[in-house]
């Protein structure tokens, strides 16, 4: 069954939006200042996208955004579980806002995100952190200018914590972090179960956007000036199945890849049990579709590859990787690596070091094991002690950067186009990503951000390339 579009449902947060504005306007016209507002992000993209909906939020109630916690008047927390060093950064800098709170008794403070949907978090919070004034979670995250009005009234404490998603929001104001480039959630929520993640408890089970209604905020978009769009979703490949009138991923991209204005698509993330033929063509026949991949392997035991409930074996994505490579040969494939699973072996992790050799990957996402609570991994027996885990990924990172500074010396000579981002540290210096994703800094100024460049590639750094304009 497919997610009702409800825009009467954000409607309704209008009415608390005015009254916090106009809350905000007579503390600007008694004492001359403007209450300001930080948001910190932790975690994927996805949360990143959700804390721009956040500070559109903050803004159109009139708060100024700030950059530092020390001026602000109201601090947000978007927070992340999937690891726990995670949420021990959390703990850690709520420990810190404690001080600050005590300084300013009318700052008030929010968590909110995926660590506040476990209620072992919400228990250590109440019990530890009692100061933190509103926690809300991953599903009602449009509510915000209505938890936050009930604190402004009431001066209590607010807890808004749901179990599961109920409708899907449409027209939430957003301030995108470019003007050139923007994300847009395809889908909400995951169903792999994968043994060692939290996300399908902490996000839900998938639901899918409308397609038109992807098609409407792209194509607003791209009116807005934006170039490229990253389309997000925990697994973008099961995109279109529980709506009502079931379409694909492909299709999808397909629709994107005619909207005017719009130079490049970009996506994550594909899991790689469901990456099917018709995708792999639609990415090849789609010339703004960019030629970039992340295909998470999570480890190339098969052995364990089951035990995380990956759903394919070593043999079976190495496979893909060979079909995506002779269907799209200029690809650029990035993965994730945990390493020190539950019950892994010396030989599991060669298994590992054996597929990073063999598929090229341009970059990767490391992690050691992260036990959470919940998750059946974390009652696994065998757990990996962490002086094995630790040599282990040392050894990995050390294959991996070979494998990885291998791959960019091939792009020595050739020419990308470069979608200019940002100055970097080193004045004169843009920096800016080609279609491949490849990071690349060359010789600029920040007039040229927002515009694609001709750049020929001088040097590999490993992580990044330098090259020159043409």
């Amino acid at each position: 069954m497919g997610e009702t579009n409800i825009n009467s449902l954000f409607d309704l947060q209008e009415s608390y939006i005015a009254f916090v504005n106009q809350w905000n306007n007579s503390y600007k016209l008694e004492t001359g200042h403007i209450r300001k507002a930080f948001c910190l992000t932790m975690g994927c993209q996805m949360n990143a996208h959700d804390s721009e909906k956040l500070i559109g939020m903050l803004q159109e109630m009139g708060y100024e955004i700030t950059q530092t916690e020390n001026d602000a008047d109201f601090i947000i927390y978007n927070t992340c579980c999937i690891r726990a060093n995670a949420e021990e950064k959390v703990y850690g800098r709520l420990g810190w806002l404690k001080t600050l709170k005590k300084r300013n008794p009318n700052l008030i403070l929010a968590i909110c995100g995926c660590m506040v949907q476990q209620n072992e978090v919400v228990e250590k919070i109440d019990k530890t952190y009692g100061f933190v004034d509103i926690l809300f979670g991953t599903y009602n995250l449009y509510k915000l200018p209505e938890l936050l009005s009930e604190r402004i009234k009431t001066s209590s404490k607010v807890r808004d914590i749901w179990t599961e998603q109920k409708e899907i929001v449409e027209e939430v104001p957003t301030v995108r972090e470019h003007k050139f480039k923007a994300s847009v959630n395809i889908m909400y929520g995951c169903d792999n179960f994968c043994t060692y993640c939290v996300v399908p408890y902490v996000r839900g089970r998938e639901r899918s956007r409308r397609r038109e209604d992807i098609i409407k905020e792209v194509e607003a978009l791209a009116l807005d000036g934006v170039k490229e769009v990253m389309l997000l979703g925990q697994n973008v490949n099961s995109y279109g199945k529980n709506l009502e009138s079931p379409t694909s991923f492909a299709q999808l991209l397909r629709d994107i890849n005619q909207i005017d204005g719009i130079e490049r698509i970009r996506f994550m993330t594909s899991h790689p049990k469901d990456l099917s033929d018709e995708l792999i063509y639609a990415m090849r026949d789609c010339k703004k579709v960019c030629n970039y991949l992340h295909l998470p392997m999570q480890s190339g035991s098969s052995r364990l590859l089951n035990k995380m409930n990956r759903r394919y074996t070593k043999e079976q994505y190495l496979s893909l990787v060979d079909k995506i490579r002779h269907e799209i040969p200029d690809i650029s494939l990035s993965t994730d690596i945990i390493v020190g699973f539950p019950g892994e072996t010396e030989k599991d992790f060669e298994e590992t070091i054996d597929v990073v050799k063999k598929c090229g990957f341009s970059s990767a996402f490391t992690f050691i094991y992260s036990k959470r609570p919940g998750t059946p991994a974390a009652a696994m027996d065998c757990q990996i002690d962490e002086e094995t885990a630790h040599k282990r990924f040392n050894r990995l990172l050390d294959v991996l950067n070979t494998s990885i500074h291998n791959t960019q010396e091939t792009k020595i000579g050739k020419t990308y186009n470069v979608l200019a981002e940002k100055e970097s540290d080193k004045a004169g210096i843009i920096t800016g990503r080609a279609e491949d994703n490849t990071l690349i800094h060359f010789n600029g100024g920040t007039d040229l951000i927002g515009n694609t460049i001709p750049v020929k590639i001088t040097e590999n750094k490993t992580f990044y390339l330098i090259g020159e304009r043409i």
